[in-house]
């Protein structure tokens, strides 16, 4: 450590976010009494161009070897300060955040003097761990210009294509038949009302025909190896007993199956036979042989002749793609309503969920467009909307709000109105959230076609057992009594979870999962589309509900942030990462085990990190029992050093 340490301190106002609490100038007046601290001042944004420029001049001005900046979270703005420090010729790892935001100001709110005291007590130990800071090596790395997207909804596809078109090579992985998410089981889209797969179906066709796109259908991520730049994945492809390069999609083998069974993507309302596509528009055009369902009559291979595409013998097979970086698309599903005994979804057959009345509707759907109740084929004149089923629910743990249902509901039900005038249709809501461009004329439209809204969310639904109409008893807090309503139908509006797989699917990536289940960004307001593996990205409701404009948009975004880390053709690493010596390790693999990022290694009875596929968690280093591994930029001799000047006060 030199001697002659030359530090500057820098507290920040964040306008009144911190000043309004903290005496700024009481802990500048402190910070320059502190020994090896050459300057100290404050200003009332220090991440602005100005407050940036004041520190690079003084780096200049004043021989600074070592700045600290007591602000905000270094979550959210040490990035930023590193790059001054850069710019004015200073390692950018000779830098020390506090942060008397989240941990002064905004706790102690009520007592600004024990706020002021705690924020000098902070900047008094990064000043002495500053004095133990060491300059980092940057390293930099060549990446490969292509990309992995995990989920071929419309957020993937639309990632897909803006990269495609660029220039760089894109497999899009899709666990089901076909792309094109759950957005092809819409009828309408809001708040233009097109049909939904008119709009979609053409995209489809693109990503599929687009010659620097590779779509892997009915396939799955099992592994991932490697680092930003060079990630190596593992896909798996399912049998699906057709042979691509020889189906023409004629269709002829699925006229001659004689099996019939329920149509998942239907919702059940409809059937497909054992070999057959779940629509027509399905991309790729290919069909697909279900074996639990097959009885083996052959006849799809007696119809399919010299063509000879059936194939009941394929197997499982396994591709190894190395891509630069990768985007998480995989969608959300529905929230399963059965599972609230108190609305009778599954015991009354006149209460359906909103994607089942989606596909009612749908000219192309199983009925044609023919809106009927499941219960005996008869139109029903009287239909009930219930909002914010698996929703903001408090019972199940859903608190969140899914985002689309208000206007999903909204929509459905004017479809109705402008179907059948006189149907009565009501809407039992909370709130309703008509927030979006063009959201609230759809709202308005609403009222106006005489759709009465109901604010009071019914507890239970009951059957009369001879007609089998449902009635519904709700409080009213418009009116603020309880009224009655006996209805010929019940929509649920089911909200959205996460999918199955994104559990999984995060412990093959090394990314988070949030409280609701749904894969977590680096960061809400500045790195939204970030994840906090370097390289990977995430578009769409995987991270968390949105409707399809926001999910267009940041499937888009996704894009252009892969495109900005791989278009130079190489990327800095961290260089806050773990380093083993090797004389002081025994070989024991503690850290092996205990590393998430797989960044440890074995060779001649030594263990050794991988520089690239470090994270810097430190897990590994807490595990070594012989103090073998060091963490760069952070220490035991800096972090002891901060807790002996705490409590030396």
């Amino acid at each position: 450590m030199s001697k002659n340490i030359r530090i500057g301190v820098y507290v920040c106002h964040c306008g009144l976010n911190i000043a309004g609490v903290v005496n700024v100038k009481d802990a500048v007046n402190y910070a320059v009494s502190l020994s090896g601290v050459v300057i100290a001042k404050d200003h009332r944004y220090a991440c602005s161009d100005l407050g940036q420029a004041l520190i690079k001049k003084d780096i200049i001005d004043y021989h600074l070897d070592r700045i600290v900046i007591a602000s905000c979270s270094p979550r959210m703005h040490e990035s930023t300060f590193r790059k001054v420090l850069e710019a004015a010729d200073l390692n950018p790892y000779m830098l020390d955040m506090v942060n008397i935001r989240e941990q002064c100001s905004w706790v102690h709110i009520g007592e600004p003097e024990k706020a002021t005291e705690k924020a000098k007590d902070l900047i008094r130990m990064a000043v002495v761990r500053s004095k133990l800071l060491e300059p980092l090596t940057i390293k930099e790395v060549k990446v490969l210009r292509s990309v992995l997207i995990i989920g071929g909804g419309i957020a993937g596809m639309n990632a897909a294509l803006d990269l495609a078109n660029i220039g760089f090579k894109v497999y899009l992985v899709e666990k089901s038949e076909t792309i094109g998410g759950q957005m092809t089981k819409l009828d309408k889209t809001f708040p233009t009302m097109d049909c939904s797969i008119c709009v979609e179906g053409p995209k489809m066709v693109d990503v599929f025909r687009h010659p620097n796109i590779k779509v892997f259908s009915m396939a799955e991520v099992v592994s991932m190896g490697g680092f930003v730049g060079n990630f190596t994945v593992k896909v798996k492809n399912n049998p699906r007993y057709v042979i691509p390069e020889n189906c023409t999609g004629c269709g002829e083998c699925a006229e001659a199956c004689p099996v019939e069974y329920p149509n998942r993507w239907e919702m059940r309302l409809g059937t497909r036979r054992a070999i057959s596509v779940p629509f027509p528009q399905v991309v790729p055009l290919l069909y697909t042989l279900n074996k639990d369902h097959c009885i083996e009559c052959y006849k799809c291979v007696d119809v399919c002749g010299e063509r000879r595409a059936i194939d009941f013998k394929q197997e499982t097979e396994e591709v190894e793609l190395n891509v630069g970086a990768i985007i998480v698309a995989i969608g959300y599903d529905f929230f399963d309503p059965s599972t609230l005994k108190e609305y009778g979804y599954g015991s009354y057959r006149n209460v359906i969920s909103s994607i089942e009345m989606e596909r009612l509707l749908n000219a192309a759907g199983p009925t044609r467009g023919k809106l009927f109740r499941i219960s005996d084929g008869k139109f029903p004149k009287r239909i009930g909307f219930i909002q914010c089923v698996g929703s903001r629910d408090e019972r199940i743990g859903q608190i969140y709000c899914s985002n689309a249902c208000c206007l999903n509901s909204i929509k459905l039900a004017i479809q109705i109105k402008e179907k059948h005038p006189e149907s009565e249709v009501y809407i039992f809501y909370n709130d309703i959230r008509a927030f979006g461009k063009g959201f609230e004329e759809v709202y308005r439209k609403a009222r106006e076609s005489w759709i009465t809204f109901v604010r009071g969310i019914p507890p239970e639904i009951k059957e009369d057992n001879t007609t089998e109409n449902l009635k519904i008893l709700v409080h009213d807090q418009c009116l603020g009594k309880l009224v009655e309503f006996e209805v010929d139908l019940v929509t649920l509006a089911i909200g959205m979870v996460p999918q199955d797989s994104a559990r999984p699917l995060s412990k093959v990536l090394h990314i988070p999962i949030d409280s609701d289940g749904f894969f977590l960004e680096a960061h809400s307001k500045i790195r939204p589309v970030d994840t906090h593996t370097a390289g990977i990205f995430l578009a769409g409701t995987c991270q968390g509900p949105k409707n399809i404009h926001e999910s267009v948009s940041q499937g888009k975004a996704a894009a252009s942030s892969v495109a900005a880390l791989l278009s130079k053709g190489e990327i800095r690493i961290e260089s806050t990462i773990a380093h083993l010596d090797q004389d002081l390790c025994i070989g024991c693999d503690l850290c092996k085990e205990a590393c998430p990022y797989d960044a440890v290694r074995t060779e001649n009875g030594k263990s050794f990190i991988m520089d690239v596929l470090c994270r810097g968690c430190g897990v590994c280093a807490s595990s070594c029992p012989e103090h073998a591994i060091t963490m760069k930029h952070f220490t035991d001799e800096e972090v002891l050093a901060q807790v002996i000047t705490a409590f030396q006060g």
